[in-house]
């Protein structure tokens, strides 16, 4: 069967909902208009469809890879929850849905003694006040510290940077735009860079051969500075930092959805793949903030003179 060629009044209000509240890419809602005509090719209206109908899909989507999986479950997720605050359903069915076994690969990451070291690398040598020295600095401490994309960092105009307020504009991915907060260091950073910035181009890293510096040329100046930071330098590039920001911002206890905005994804179906933080630390981070924290200790305290009566 042929998915339809034109979606319900349902999945175009839901479509309309992830464009105009949640700002998802074009191509994002191609792909779950795309998604959702095919569960109800296979499983009937989605809207009435229950638990039976959506576990038939798990069989016929069973040879799929887990990341085509996994966007679609997502799509169907997120579409039944729209369903169920709009009141067109009352029920969830959305538990018989399948989950892949396996999550997308994770980049590699940079513990905080790493980064501190490759960043400590870029200062002491930013001191030297070479322009390049200082330019490096820049873009690390950006990257680390805003968790930009190579491509948006790389291609940041001039007039985007911050003034009143800490804040940059960025066009990311399907020309969605957001703002994201730069740290005070990263802000020193690039006053430090804009000191000495050559002129004569609205990009804020202007590239000596025009436009500007290239996605190809941040990687090789990350995996040089990684070299004399003592760093394995296949451990380090661009999306390595922006992973370190994403991750390290989680074991701080930042939300989820903020991680989503800061990063810029249309669906927090792929934020979700930054919280595989330390179970360690999640262990420390629930005993330290958990509301029962402090009469869970007063009852122990409680218990240990009971017993020594």
């Amino acid at each position: 069967m042929t998915p339809p060629a034109k979606a319900s009044p349902a999945i175009a209000a839901f479509l309309a909902m992830m464009a105009a509240e949640r700002g998802a890419a074009a191509n994002t809602l191609d792909a779950y208009r795309r998604d959702l005509l095919a569960a109800e090719a296979l499983a009937g209206d989605l809207v009435t469809a229950d638990a039976d109908a959506l576990a038939v899909l798990a069989q016929h989507w069973a040879d799929l890879a887990a990341s085509s999986l996994a966007r679609r479950m997502s799509a169907l997720r997120q579409f039944i929850a729209f369903c169920l605050d709009e009141g067109l359903r009352a029920d969830d069915p959305s538990a018989a849905l399948a989950r892949p076994r396996t999550r997308r690969p994770l980049p590699r990451l940079l513990d905080h003694q790493e980064v501190e070291r490759l960043l400590g690398t870029a200062e002491d040598e930013a001191r030297a006040g070479t322009p390049e020295g200082i330019r490096l600095l820049a873009l690390v401490e950006m990257l680390y510290g805003s968790g930009l994309r190579a491509t948006e960092l790389v291609s940041l105009p001039v007039a985007s940077l911050p003034r009143d307020v800490p804040m940059i504009a960025i066009t990311g991915k399907g020309g969605q735009q957001r703002l994201v907060p730069v740290s005070s260091r990263a802000l020193a950073a690039l006053q430090r860079w804009l000191a000495v910035r050559p002129g004569g181009s609205r990009h804020l890293f202007p590239s000596p051969r025009g436009g500007h510096l290239t996605r190809v040329r941040l990687f090789q100046l990350l995996r040089d500075l990684a070299v004399r930071a003592d760093l394995d330098p296949a451990k380090v590039s661009p999306h390595v930092l922006r992973h370190a920001f994403a991750t390290h911002l989680l074991e701080g206890g930042a939300d989820l959805r903020v991680l989503q905005t800061l990063l810029g994804h249309a669906d927090i179906a792929t934020t979700e793949i930054y919280t595989h933080v330390d179970a360690a630390h999640l262990v420390a981070l629930v005993n330290a903030r958990h509301p029962l924290r402090d009469a869970n200790a007063d009852h122990r305290r409680t218990s240990g003179d009971g017993a020594g009566h």
